[in-house]
């Protein structure tokens, strides 16, 4: 995943002029896209694995809940997702050598917000649809299809968020954040909902 966001950056640092006015409108944009298709593919892989050596069924024989399989994938998703954007965003910063408003350290808890339930929101979604897509043919397909129509209000909400962080008149970031913890907790829930059947789709 973070192999995946860096050659994505280097290509972003050659095709765009980072001292252009446009850079800093497009830059939360292109920040969250690169998060979202790492995500998928990190996701994806992480249950192609258990479906080829058919370990999920000796994880459901095991003793203990279905909704404790469910969790760990999730959480451990959230991690990756967490690592990738510990390592990707300062190297976006500093390859596009960015510049700073002033009252973006004001703002940089809600910077830090915005990143960890953006990558929550963007988990929680793949990390469901991957979970029913493993038992059907073609899956990884159908998960990059039905997954992104899902995942544009979380893009959204983000992308808001973090452009109101970095412009240097932020509007309202506090009600994109409220909607992103809103779509979290939704998804949240319905997820572990469900997770008692979602292997059996």
């Amino acid at each position: 995943m973070v192999t995946f966001v860096l050659m994505v950056l280097l290509v972003f640092a050659f095709a765009l002029d980072s001292l252009n006015q446009v850079f800093r409108q497009i830059f939360p944009g292109m920040l969250w896209i690169t998060f979202l298709f790492a995500g998928i593919l990190g996701i994806n892989k992480a249950f192609q694995r258990e479906e080829a050596e058919d370990t999920l069924t000796g994880l459901f024989l095991a003793p203990g809940d279905r909704l404790a399989v469910y969790a760990a994938k999730m959480t451990v998703a959230f991690l990756f997702m967490l690592v990738t954007e510990l390592v990707s965003v300062p190297a976006f910063f500093i390859l596009f050598n960015f510049n700073f408003n002033a009252g973006f350290a004001v703002h940089v808890g809600g910077f830090l917000v915005t990143l960890v339930l953006g990558a929550l929101g963007l988990v929680e979604i793949s990390t469901l649809l991957a979970a029913i897509s493993i038992h059907v043919k073609n899956g990884d397909i159908l998960l990059s299809l039905f997954v992104i129509p899902l995942e544009i209000p979380v893009l959204i909400m983000a992308v808001q968020a973090t452009a109101g962080v970095l412009m240097p008149s932020p509007p309202h970031v506090s009600l994109w954040i409220h909607g992103l913890i809103a779509y979290d907790l939704i998804f949240l829930a319905v997820g572990l909902m469900l997770s008692d059947y979602l292997w059996e789709v």
